[in-house]
């Protein structure tokens, strides 16, 4: 079985993935809410950024592979075989599930690879939905597979596509062309109308895939996954009112509005921590 220290390396590389991820999506996402004209720079700057982004994405989800593989097994990563490597990535539902998804992360970076060289001939459609199988597909071959029924799996992918696109697509507007007033002017509207049927999207999709783990409601105070879900919670909501607020400064051209966009980003880093450990923690 894995030692402690590769425990919680499995737990970071998880946290990493979904952080990734998100990060990856976010910088698709941005190509398609710029405007055409005068958005060729910050597609560039976003194209040049998603190559490491998802070079590190790849790698962790590759670490993963070896230490659920190993953890599969029941032994210490150092004693795993290659037979049983293979078998663990080529039999099991959850290996083929994180292959797909190791896939799907190599044809982001290629296509962010082959977008430096030529950006016309890759469709920034194609990298973001790719990004966002990833996601789902490594959300689903993690805790997924142990919620009840297809409609838990269906609500766990949806809440999955709408957290990354909300939290990805804030990221890529103030790292990108929050300081671009015309080009923030023309993103966003369009964002600001994503951004909330996301938290819809996210708070509908989460109460279904918590009411099919939890055994009853007085679960949530009484087990640790039922605690974190709560805290997950009061994140999610302190996270929809600081976008409401950074939003309306936007909007009026009030400041300092990075840094509330700040603070919602640093309050969605931590509900990204706590799914991660939702994914690896028993009900």
């Amino acid at each position: 079985m894995l030692s402690v220290p590769e425990k919680v390396a499995l737990l970071a590389a998880h946290i990493g993935i979904d952080m990734a991820g998100v990060c990856c999506v976010g910088l698709t996402l941005v190509a398609l809410l710029v405007p055409p004209s005068g958005g060729g720079a910050t597609s560039v700057r976003a194209a040049r950024l998603l190559v490491p982004a998802a070079g590190a994405w790849l790698v962790l989800v590759l670490a993963a592979v070896v230490l659920r593989a190993a953890d599969a097994a029941g032994r210490p990563v150092a004693g795993l075989g290659a037979v049983e490597l293979a078998t663990w990535a080529t039999k099991l539902s959850a290996g083929r599930g994180m292959v797909l998804t190791a896939g799907c992360v190599a044809l982001v970076f290629g296509c962010a690879a082959g977008a430096l060289r030529r950006p016309a001939r890759v469709p920034a459609r194609v990298p973001l939905f790719a990004a966002l199988l990833a996601l789902i597909t490594s959300a689903v071959t993690g805790h997924a597979s142990t919620d009840p029924g297809r409609f838990a799996v269906l609500a766990l992918a949806v809440h999955v596509v709408a957290a990354a696109l909300w939290v990805g697509g804030l990221a890529a507007l103030v790292c990108l062309i929050a300081r671009d007033r015309a080009q923030l002017d023309a993103a966003l509207p369009p964002f600001s109308r994503l951004a909330a049927a996301c938290l819809a999207a996210v708070a509908v999709t989460g109460f279904v895939t918590t009411t099919t783990r939890l055994p009853a409601w007085d679960a949530l105070v009484t087990t640790g996954y039922g605690r974190l879900v709560v805290a997950k919670i009061v994140c999610l909501a302190a996270i929809g009112g600081l976008g409401g607020l950074a939003r309306r400064r936007l909007l009026t051209h009030r400041t300092p509005v990075l840094r509330w966009a700040g603070y919602e980003l640093a309050a969605m880093a931590v509900t990204l921590g706590l799914a991660a450990t939702l994914a690896q923690t028993p009900t």
